[in-house]
């Protein structure tokens, strides 16, 4: 999903990185599924120009 943002952003790992303040190898892990907190999430939605959504739906039974 994160990359698929970032490209639709029209922006490189360096360029992302650059805004969330952090390195691109901390990017690239991102992008490549590791654990991330909400935080982080969110910082990378902003700088990639998006709001990050966390919902709940009802389970059908």
């Amino acid at each position: 999903m994160q990359l698929k943002m970032r490209h639709a952003a029209g922006l490189t790992q360096e360029q992302v990185a650059e805004r969330m303040g952090t390195r691109k190898s901390n990017i690239s892990r991102l992008e490549k599924g590791t654990n991330a907190t909400v935080g982080t999430l969110e910082k990378y939605a902003k700088a990639c120009g998006y709001h990050l959504s966390v919902g709940f739906e009802r389970l059908t039974v």
